[in-house]
Formats: structure tokens, sequence, C-alpha cells
């Protein structure tokens, strides 16, 4: 396990979804394919409002037996919970907040590492990137004394976040406004949060209009930043002008939504005064 952190996402929760309809229920609401969900293999989906603007980002996780586990964010998970029960109808499945009773660790540092087997641990591959590591989910206040135990070195949220914001990889709403954010803006095809070929989901019109008409011209993008990070929200400008907005942040790295056009232009960028440098990430790809 040598090179092996591990850090524990308080800010993440989990919904477990039950009975003999849960792929099917899942299938016809989220962005990717509940049916390749299986033992150590997860999805990263969205639920999305008909409109096809972003409501919940979560991983959906084979715990075993009949149920589902979807890890998301922790102070949204009731609202979610919810959500979902209004869309059950005659599905033949149970929704449950186990919050309380679970925590989300990811292990990360070392890619081509296998992840830890804990007994009574549901362990799955991050699917956005392989530089992002294994989630792992289980009973509170376990999973700290059990990882250390295997040789992993604990680290400060503050060290997984920062891999993740020089990556440029999204957090749920933090760097997606609810009811606002596209999918495709964000990287959700390109870190496979979207599955073009499953049947329809609720908000897939708008979301394969945009791709196949090519209508993507911002983009949320890692920054670097001189000086402290600016609030989430700050106006990003190019020659006084708006041209985007910051999300999360710290250590003077962020994610901020550009238009593409100001950082294909090669002009300083700032936000509230302080010099922001776009980066391109290796697994995005711009036209």
């Amino acid at each position: 396990m040598s090179g092996l952190s591990f850090s524990l996402l308080r800010h993440r929760g989990v919904l477990a979804v039950g009975g003999p309809d849960r792929i099917a229920f899942l299938q016809g609401l989220i962005s990717n394919d509940t049916t390749k969900v299986a033992p150590g293999t997860a999805i990263w989906a969205a639920l999305l409002t008909p409109q096809g603007r972003f409501l919940n980002e979560m991983f959906v996780a084979d715990s075993g037996g009949d149920t589902l586990l979807l890890e998301t964010e922790h102070d949204r998970a009731p609202a979610l919970a919810r959500k979902l029960t209004l869309y059950k109808l005659r599905s033949k499945v149970t929704i449950e907040d186990r919050s309380a009773a679970l925590e989300v660790a990811a292990v990360f540092g070392a890619p081509q590492a296998a992840p830890p087997r804990l007994a009574g641990v549901v362990a799955f591959a991050d699917p956005r990137l392989p530089e992002l590591g294994y989630r792992l989910i289980g009973a509170s206040g376990t999973l700290e004394s059990a990882l250390a135990a295997h040789g992993l070195t604990p680290a400060p949220f503050e060290a997984y976040d920062a891999l993740r914001l020089k990556l440029g990889v999204p957090d749920g709403s933090r760097d997606l406004p609810v009811e606002k954010a596209l999918l495709l803006e964000n990287g959700f095809d390109e870190l496979h949060g979207v599955d073009w070929n499953k049947g329809c989901y609720m908000g897939q019109e708008l979301t394969a209009r945009t791709k196949y008409r090519a209508l993507i011209r911002k983009r949320l993008l890692p920054v670097s930043i001189e000086g402290d990070v600016p609030a989430p929200g700050t106006s990003v400008q190019m020659d006084g002008k708006d041209v985007g907005e910051l999300r999360s942040g710290s250590g003077g790295r962020a994610l901020a939504l550009l238009q593409l056009d100001a950082v294909r232009s090669g002009v300083p960028l700032s936000a509230d005064g302080r010099r922001v440098s776009p980066e391109i990430p290796q697994w995005l790809q711009l036209a």
C-alpha cells in the first residue's frame, strides 16, 4: 500500500435504493447506465430537471444483495431522497438516507494500486479519472482506523481537494449551481458521467441537443490564482468584461466556468484584481 493516502469526505452522504426495481427505477432518472453497476464497479451520474439543468450528482455503487448505494452530497441527501420518492410511483423500490450510519473516504496517490480490501466496506475505482483513486463506503467511525491499520497515510480533506482542483473535476453544488448548470459545460461527458446509448432519462433532450449541435461555449476549467482565492461566484473578467465565474477553490487554485473564446484569446484574466490563469487538463479535448 506504499504511496497511498486517504481522506475522509465528511461532506458526502449515502442513500440506499433497494428492491427488485432499483436498477430500472434509476435508469429512467439519471444520466448514466445503471446496468453497468457491479461489485467493484460504480458509475458517476446526475439527476437533472426536466429542462436538463443540474440537481444532484452521485456515485452509484453495488453494496451486494438487492441494494444500490448512492454516494452524494451529505447536506443535500435528504432532499434527494424526497425527490426520488416522488418518482417512485408503483416501482418496487425502497429509498433510505443512511448518511448517519455510513461514511465515505477517498484513497489516492498511486493510480495503479489496488484498493484495500476491508470487510463490510464497499470499495470502487473512481469512474471519472484514474488519478482520483478509489472511493470507500463503510460504517461511520470505522474507516479511518481500518485504513490506517492497512498502512495508508491519513491526509486532511484539503489534500484530496487540492488534487481534485488540479485535475479540474467538479464537486457537487460547490461547482455546479443547482437548477442552472449544464452537464456538458462541466465535464460530465469526458468524465464518464453520461451514457449516450441508454434509454431516456429526465433532462436527456437538452443534454443530447447540447452535444450534437455543438452548443458548448463555456467550460469548467482549473485555474491558478495569484494571491488569496476570491469567494465562489466572483466574476472573472477580461479587459473589464465578464467572461466567467469562480467556483470552489483554495490554496491558490480554483475551478472557474469560463467562456472558451476568452480562454483561447490569450488575453490576461482576473478576478477581484487577482491574475487568473486557466489550464486545460489532459482529459479535456477542446475542438
